[in-house]
This record gives C-alpha cells, structure tokens and sequence, in this order.
C-alpha cells in the first residue's frame, strides 16, 4: 500500500508540474528562430526553450519558425517576454517573409490571449510604426533537428552568430540587463560587459 500511496503522490507531482509549465508557456516568432533561441537562452528564469516551426489555427495554420519558452514568472514576467521579444527582432517590419519569419505570439490559453493582447498595447508607445506582431492561438509544434538547436550557445563565434546574434544580444543588454543571465553568456566567451 505504502508503493501504491508513493506512485500516486508522484503521479500527482508530476502531473502539476506538467500543469504549471504549460501554463507558463509561450510561444515566440521574429524572424529565425537560431536569434530568437539565442535571445531567450540568455535570461533569467527561461526553463526551458524548444526551436522549431510553430502553426496556429485557421487561417495561420502555416508552420512559422518560431520557439516555445518555458518560463518561471515569478523571475520573469510575460510583460517583460513580450517587450524583449518586441525589442529584439523587427515587430513594425511588413517584409516580405513574413510567412516564414512571422512576428507573432503563440498562446495557450483565452487568458493568456488577453494578457498578450493587452502588453502589446501597453508597448507600442516604445515604438513609432505600428507593432505587426500577431497574437496567435498555439496549434502544433514541429522541433529543428537536434544538432541545430541551442545553435548560438554550442558555437557563439559562427560568422551568422556574430552578424545576427550578437547585435540582438547587445540591444538585449542594453536596455534588459538585469534580466539577462551574465554568467551564461560569460561562460560562452561572450564579455556581457562589452554588448
């Protein structure tokens, strides 16, 4: 009985830990998904990131390379996602690969939609062409291959790292620091100091 009481109780566990990441799950597209990764690894309270391509419902049911982000909201709020990722790639730009490199949130949730609808309101002041990021219902997921996933952090120096991904990191820097997590980009011989 104490083993079937033991397998309950971490069933249980389980079960709500799987509850609260999915709560606190977005989804993020702007431009490729290799920056967008690079971006959000270099934060406090990111769980988790899978890259990939992410599709909505009717009509956006097109895969748009995009990542998932898993995040502890008591470190890092979704408002402060959301202004990173605005931020952080080109959300006014109406460019013509916009199918591939959608400028959207992904949401999981009614509430969650709101809540993202809302910031993104709250943001636009900070800039003067009109935000095109869409907010999206989170239909499906389809994960990169796993040798170009954590693709800025497994070789930083890479000629598109140091063009794309190092100016993203420095504008990150700039005006996020004190959600960015220095040691991590230390420790991938990036100087957090300099960006």
């Amino acid at each position: 009985m104490a083993t079937l009481a033991t397998s309950r109780a971490l069933i249980g566990c389980y079960l709500k830990i799987n509850t609260m990441l999915w709560q606190h799950r977005i989804g993020l597209g702007g431009g490729c998904h290799w920056c967008t990764e690079g971006v959000f690894a270099s934060l406090k309270g990111v769980i988790q990131i899978n890259q990939g391509w992410v599709a909505s419902v009717a009509p956006n049911t097109q895969f748009s390379e995009a990542i998932e982000v898993y995040f502890e909201p008591e470190i890092i709020s979704l408002h402060d996602l959301l202004s990173i990722h605005l931020h952080t790639h080109a959300c006014t730009a109406n460019h013509a690969m916009l199918k591939k490199y959608s400028s959207a949130v992904y949401t999981n949730s009614d509430i969650q939609a709101q809540q993202c609808h809302k910031i993104l309101q709250q943001l636009q002041g900070d800039f003067q062409q009109e935000i095109i990021t869409q907010v999206l219902p989170f239909s499906e997921f389809k994960a990169n291959k796993a040798e170009l996933t954590d693709y800025f952090y497994s070789s930083p120096n890479r000629p598109f790292c140091q063009r794309y991904i190092h100016p993203k990191l420095q504008r990150l820097m700039q005006r996020f620091s004190k959600h960015v997590d220095k040691k991590k980009l230390t420790d991938a011989g990036i100087n957090p100091l300099n960006n």
